[in-house]
């Protein structure tokens, strides 16, 4: 599941949530229902905003070894499961 950050209006403090690529959260309430955390002193519905994060690409050609591990390839990665 993917994690999307969120700066809460109030105390403008980064929080960063899982949820599915379909869900916007609008509301402090709506943050900490889907991160299972405790809304503190913040009122339910005090707006938060998704923040743009760079997120987690990284171009092959930046890499020292450009080509793609075994498992990516079609080979199998060796000795087992990667973590890919």
């Amino acid at each position: 599941m993917p994690t999307y950050d969120y700066r809460c209006e109030q105390n403008q403090q980064v929080y960063e949530v899982k949820h599915s690529m379909s869900v916007l959260l609008n509301t402090w309430g709506e943050l900490c229902k889907q991160a299972g955390i405790s809304p503190g002193d913040i009122e339910p519905d005090t707006k938060v905003t998704r923040v743009i994060s760079g997120g987690g690409l990284v171009r092959s050609s930046s890499l020292k070894n450009p080509d793609s591990p075994p498992c990516m390839s079609g080979d199998g990665c060796p000795g087992g499961g990667c973590g890919i």
